[in-house]
Formats: structure tokens, sequence, C-alpha cells
């Protein structure tokens, strides 16, 4: 296959991946590039001439180009995107129209923005975390150090922060702008009282919510049909702009034997991810589990450690929840969850 084709079959995969995370604008919008894009543009060239991995699941190359034009659209940097993006409707000639129109008179912007590796921070996921967390709160009785790997803006370490609606049973600050309310199944979560003693993530490239290209370039990876992702999305960023959570620039496998050094008597350590851990090279993932099981081998009564992954895995359907704890490595899968979280099919750990 040439790059070309590697490019065009990219564009078809997201624009299926996009119809099942109820994105059907993403989806034609892909399904359109994989269709007519050439050559005869510059963003064209730079996209056919790609350097890097073109498929879907490394560089990312349809994400990268929609962000883009997203960018361009919140940013009123272009008047034919905003005729022809949503709410607004029109047919594919008139869309495509405003795309490659885009790609002329804004080439400069979109192709800086193709050199960067997306980056979201899916505040939905806390839908599938939040149960894993009270599941590790009544297993343990003990306050909760939180050690966030691929934090990104930090706005899933304030999970807290949110108000959820989970199988009719309400959790989490009322009055919070964020309103989560997962589509659920299975047997209610468990009840457990939650103290967070710390909070902490890591990220390659952390983001910083109180920086307007930085919240620019989180909205941008949103998806332009989905409104009521994007207002969660501004809430929670303007709680993380009040008191940002913190989140170094650092690789993980260098963090966590750091952080897992320090002492934490009395709390439970919880290691969690969601839909990140899987981006990490092989060797990367089997230096970053060998670093984990060291930890846990170490973790005591007093002490314990919980890893929480949301994860994908060879399932069809959305990304496996799991936990493990030590002392004893006990592993358990918890439940399935839409990898934007908008469903949950919890089992637990009982």
């Amino acid at each position: 296959m040439t790059v070309a084709d590697i490019v065009r079959h990219s564009f078809r995969e997201q624009a299926k991946a996009a119809t099942l995370l109820g994105s059907p604008f993403t989806a034609r919008l892909c399904g359109l590039v994989a269709e007519r894009l050439n050559d005869g543009t510059a963003v064209g060239h730079a996209l056919f001439d790609w350097p890097g991995d073109a498929s879907v699941r490394n560089d990312l190359l349809p994400a990268r180009l929609t962000g883009a034009l997203h960018a361009l659209l919140l940013s009123e940097g272009d008047a034919g995107l905003s005729a022809a993006y949503p709410p607004k409707q029109v047919d594919d000639d008139q869309l495509w129209q405003a795309v490659t129109g885009a790609f002329e008179s804004h080439a400069d912007f979109i192709l800086q923005r193709l050199q960067y590796a997306p980056q979201t921070n899916e505040i939905r996921r806390c839908n599938a975390l939040l149960p894993g967390f009270l599941t590790i709160a009544k297993l343990f009785s003990k306050p909760l150090q939180l050690l966030e790997v691929g934090a990104s803006a930090g706005l899933n370490l304030q999970w807290d922060r949110y108000h959820y609606d989970l199988a009719g049973r309400s959790w989490g600050d009322p009055a919070s702008p964020v309103r989560l309310s997962p589509d659920w199944e299975g047997p209610s979560p468990p009840e457990a009282e939650i103290k967070v003693a710390r909070r902490l993530g890591c990220d390659l490239n952390p983001l910083d919510p109180t920086c307007a290209e930085d919240r620019l370039r989180l909205m941008s990876y949103v998806w332009a049909d989905q409104p009521d992702r994007m207002q969660n999305l501004r809430a929670a960023l303007a709680i993380a702009a009040n008191d940002p959570p913190h989140v170094e620039r650092a690789d993980a496998l260098e963090w966590l034997p750091r952080e897992l050094s320090k002492p934490a008597d009395g709390t439970v350590r919880v290691i969690y991810h969601s839909i990140a851990w899987q981006y990490l090279p092989p060797e990367a993932r089997a230096k970053g589990e060998a670093i984990i099981a060291e930890a846990g081998g170490k973790a005591t009564d007093h002490a314990p450690l919980a890893r929480l992954q949301m994860e994908a895995d060879e399932g069809s359907d959305g990304a496996a929840l799991s936990l493990q704890i030590w002392p004893g490595g006990e592993m358990r899968e918890l439940g399935r969850a839409d990898f934007h979280g908008r469903w949950v099919r919890w089992q637990g750990w009982e």
C-alpha cells in the first residue's frame, strides 16, 4: 500500500469509529477526506507524504486533521467552516468546499497543528472510574493517594468535584456544573466514604487549564456535533482553572518509581489510567508492569496499593475496567465501559 492508501484507510476507519461513538458529522467528514482528498493542496500533500506511521492507531492523522479544522472553527478563524459545520446543515459538496477552502486559506495553521499528536481529557470516563474508586474505598477504608498516568490537563484527577447519577443514585457535588449520567447496566456501585489525601498526575505534555491555547487544544479534539460533551469539558476546565490539579511533565516509567518510593502509611495508593497505557510501546508497557508489580510486592495492610485501569482489550464492546490490589495482587474485571464513558456495564468486585 502507498502512503496515500494508508491515509485513506485511516480516515475510513475513523469514520467507522466516529459512527459507533455517536458523531455522525465526524464520520461524514472523515468519509469525505477518504474519498476526495488529493495532493493538490499543501495540506493534502503533507498527509499523502506523511513521514511517520499514518495508520489510524499510531500517528492518528484523522484526529490531527479534524482537530485542526475544529480549532479553526472555535477560534472563529474561517467563515467557510462556520457556515458548514454543525448546527448548520449543508450537503457533501458544500462541506467539502468549506474544508478545501480552509486548506488553502489556513494552510500554515493546519500544517502546524498536524505536527502535534492529539491530546484529550475525556471526563466522561470518570463515569467508569468513580465506581472503581468507590470499590477501592470500600475494600480498604483508607484515604486515597491518587496517581494518574497520562493525566493531560488533570481533569480526571478532580473526578470528585463533579456530580454523577449512577444507576439512579447521586454522588458528588450537587452544585457542580459538570453533570455526568451514563447509561448504566448491572448492580449499583458500592457505597463508601471517599477521602482524597493527595492527587498527582504525570504526562509527557501536560496541558494548563488556565492557558487559553491549551484549553483550545483540548476543545478542538471534541467532535463538533457533540455540544453536551463540549459543555462538560468547558465546565471541567473552569473548575480546574480555580484549583489546578498538579500534573508533572514526566515519563511515566521515571515518575512511577519515584512516587511509589514515597511513604504511604495510612493511605491506599491508587495508580490509574484510562485509554493511555495502550499507547505505550510494548517494551515500555512491560517495564511499567514490572515497576507496578515490584511496588505491589512491597505493599502492606497499612499501606496497600491499587491499580485501576480503563483500557482497550480484545473485547469488541468498549474498554475493560479492571482493578488489581496488593498485598496479594488479586485482579478482577469490574465491568466494561464505552471509550468515551457514555455507558457502563458494571459487575463489581464481588
